[in-house]
Order: C-alpha cells, then sequence, then structure tokens
C-alpha cells in the first residue's frame, strides 16, 4: 500500500531494511492520525473521518493484492496458518471458485483494515488465499506470460483473417491454464464465434474473449498522465466512478476542458478527488 524509495539514504544497514523500517513509522503515523479522528485542516487526509463510524471493521485475516487475473476483489483472505509467514511484495496462490490465480501482496495489518472500513466493505465473500507461492509457482507464472506473448501473433492474425475490427489489449492465461482471456477494444459488438473456435484448436484450452471499455484499458495498459505520475485506474482506483463536467464547473475548471481528459479521452477521475 505505500512505497518508501531511499536511493539517497546514507546507512550502514541495508538498503531494504531501511526501507521497511521507515514504511513501518510511515503507516504507524498514519493510523494514529485515523484513530485519533481529527477533522481541522492540518489533517486534511482524513477529513472525513465519519466514515470510520458507518462501517465496522472487518477483523478477518485479509490482505490486499495485486493480480492480473480475474479475482474479484483488490482483497482476499488468508487462513490462520499463514499469519506472519505473509509479507507485503511477496507472491500467493488464490483460490476463486474453481480457478486458481497467482498474486503480490501489497498491504497488511492494521491500514488494510482502515482501508476497508474507509470504502465501506465489511463481511463480503472474498477469494481465499491457498499458498505461499513455490519456486514452482514462479516458474509457471513466468511460462504463462511467455506464452501470452506468443499467442499475440496469432490472435492477430485469426482477427485479419475473419476480417474482424478488434483491438487487442491484453492476453491472460489463467495460473492453472484452465482459461486463456483475450481482452479487446471494439466500436460496436463482435460476432467472434469463428474467431474462439480457430483459437481454441489452436491453444488447446478454453477460450474467452472479453471487450472492455476506453477506461478498462488504460487500467490494463497503465502509463504517465499528465502530472507525471502513474494513472490513478492503474495504480490505486479499485473502481470507476461517474465523472461529469458538473464536478470540473464546481471547481471553476471549465475554461480549460481540453486539460481535463486523460489518455482514455475520458474525463480525468482526480476531478472526483476534491470533492470527496
Amino acid at each position: 500500500m505505500t512505497h518508501i524509495d531511499l536511493p539517497v539514504q546514507q546507512t550502514e544497514l541495508p538498503l531494504e531494511e531501511v526501507s521497511s523500517n521507515c514504511k513501518s513509522t510511515y503507516e504507524n503515523i498514519i493510523l494514529r492520525h485515523i484513530n485519533d479522528k481529527c477533522q481541522n485542516m492540518s489533517h486534511c487526509m482524513i477529513s472525513q473521518s465519519g466514515f470510520l463510524e458507518k462501517t465496522p471493521v472487518d477483523n478477518r485475516n485479509v490482505v490486499e493484492i495485486s493480480c492480473c487475473g480475474l479475482l474479484p476483489s483488490n482483497f482476499v483472505l488468508f487462513p490462520d496458518e499463514l499469519i506472519n509467514t505473509i509479507f507485503p511484495e511477496d507472491f500467493v496462490v488464490i483460490s476463486n471458485e474453481e480457478s486458481l490465480e497467482i498474486a503480490q501482496v501489497k498491504g497488511i495489518g492494521e491500514l488494510v483494515k482502515k482501508k476497508r472500513q474507509y470504502i465501506g466493505l465489511f463481511k463480503e465473500d472474498l477469494p481465499k488465499v491457498l499458498r505461499k507461492a513455490t519456486i514452482e509457482d514462479l516458474e509457471r507464472t513466468r511460462k504463462n506470460i511467455s506464452d501470452e506473448q506468443k499467442a499475440i501473433p496469432k490472435f492477430r492474425a485469426s482477427v485479419q483473417k475473419f476480417n474482424l475490427e478488434m483491438k487487442l489489449v491484453s492476453i491472460h492465461y489463467q495460473f492453472d491454464r484452465k482459461k486463456l482471456f483475450f481482452f479487446y477494444t471494439a466500436d460496436g459488438r463482435v460476432d467472434f464465434r469463428e474467431l474462439a473456435k480457430e483459437l481454441a484448436a489452436e491453444f488447446k484450452t478454453r477460450i474467452e474473449l472479453r471487450q472492455i471499455g476506453v477506461r478498462d484499458e488504460a487500467k490494463k495498459i497503465g502509463g504517465i498522465g499528465s502530472c507525471g505520475r502513474q494513472f490513478c485506474c492503474y495504480s490505486f482506483l479499485n473502481n470507476f466512478k461517474r465523472i461529469t463536467t458538473q464536478l470540473a464547473n464546481d471547481q471553476n475548471l471549465l475554461s480549460n476542458m481540453g486539460k481535463l481528459s486523460g489518455p482514455c479521452n475520458k474525463l480525468k477521475c482526480c476531478l472526483s478527488f476534491e470533492i470527496e
């Protein structure tokens, strides 16, 4: 959840240890401010502290993860026996219904609980951590990623063969290789039945072709925004909110409408941040 780089820190300790210590201190400061429920401007990061009272704290073993797969949440449960064995940046294997995915842990502990409380999550059904990723699991992941890249020219050749108007965005193999997903954008509906049959015969697995919108495309690809930082949708947003010109009007920004569109050609998600 928090990443602190210290390239110019002078210390005799290993850089990883210094970074970990600073990260822990930073998170403790955030938690202390949240728990104090300060509402003045000097603690503006939590000026809406009333949110903490609306949703109970979910005290289950929950970690925040980052996953390229199709998990329904950025949070997963982990069993008691894995307590004190899972840390940020670790890779874990996730069980979700009848499929397996691999994910990287991004946050653990009290800060994750506060974040979930802030966005109103409590006791919902979540995927579960099956185990910490082994060397074999990571090797399989590398093979999946390699095979995804090899599938790109085949997909494009097949699209051209059937004369379909589709733009490939990304390809994803489930960790267990039971399904191969192709994400694409298109101006309208596409009849891809013959394409799906050819791809299934080629890759010998179940094929799913999913049409996504331009905002989802930006979230999957990522990039650098006009502010010089990673796209918000790529780096931390869990879902998209409806962004309207009224939000820009409320902030007296309508005179700069040309600068208010993101790389997806939609109004920037950050327009809602000031209102929130």
